[in-house]
């Protein structure tokens, strides 16, 4: 069962997600919360597997209460997915370099909706891959700022490593790349994981975050 915490400081949202989630039998919503620390404390005791969370929010927004969750050594299973009102809303590069696992747009369609809330529980491909990479290719100029760390991680990847992060970060699913590359995603994963623990990213919302801010990936 996924188990899933809301966060909206609007009821008439949360209802509807709500409504849509428990109609499905492998998804449970087990809390909502209408601000950022209403949200932390909720996530600390519910130990939801996937967080709906909204930018903007009164008190503390979802950027920060994101922050917040991704750091907390205890909360390490739970993934964060913002969720905005605009596709190319200014805040979402901040929130995904906070380490929110992808976004949704409230406008959402149902079914997108459930294979978002699937895709993200099991770990697998950064969500709306094709908005995800106009978004960030926008904003990221404006936060290039590559640690040294990432930087000397870069030259451990292999050829087949870069390449794999490059076309990830093109908005490509692991099925697209091995049929590419004309292997199996298993091996696709293997080098994408790879290449995750190397440059020390948490998902691969992260990995994408991280080869448009080292230049990996043309920003024009």
């Amino acid at each position: 069962m996924i188990r899933v915490v809301l966060a909206d400081d609007q009821l008439l949202v949360r209802g509807g997600f709500r409504v849509l989630l428990d109609g499905e039998p492998d998804i449970e919503v087990v809390g909502e919360a209408s601000d950022g620390l209403e949200a932390i404390e909720l996530v600390r005791s519910m130990q939801p597997d996937v967080v709906l969370m909204d930018i903007r929010m009164p008190g503390l927004d979802g950027i920060e209460a994101t922050r917040r969750i991704v750091a907390d050594p205890d909360l390490g299973a739970v993934r964060v997915v913002v969720v905005t009102t605009f596709e190319l809303d200014e805040y979402v590069f901040d929130a995904l370099r906070a380490g929110a696992a992808g976004f949704l747009v409230k406008h959402t369609e149902p079914a997108e909706l459930l294979r978002a809330v699937r895709v993200i529980a099991a770990g697998d491909a950064l969500l709306s891959p094709s908005v995800t990479r106009t978004l960030i290719g926008r904003f990221a100029a404006g936060s290039r700022r590559t640690e040294p760390a990432a930087g000397a991680s870069l030259a451990a990847l292999t050829d087949r490593e870069r390449e794999a992060v490059t076309l990830v970060a093109e908005g490509r699913s692991n099925d697209e790349i091995a049929e590419l590359w004309v292997v199996s995603p298993a091996t696709v994963r293997s080098h994408v994981s790879r290449a995750m623990m190397k440059l020390h990213a948490r998902d691969r919302a992260q990995l994408v975050v991280i080869a448009y801010q080292s230049g990996m990936v043309d920003q024009a």
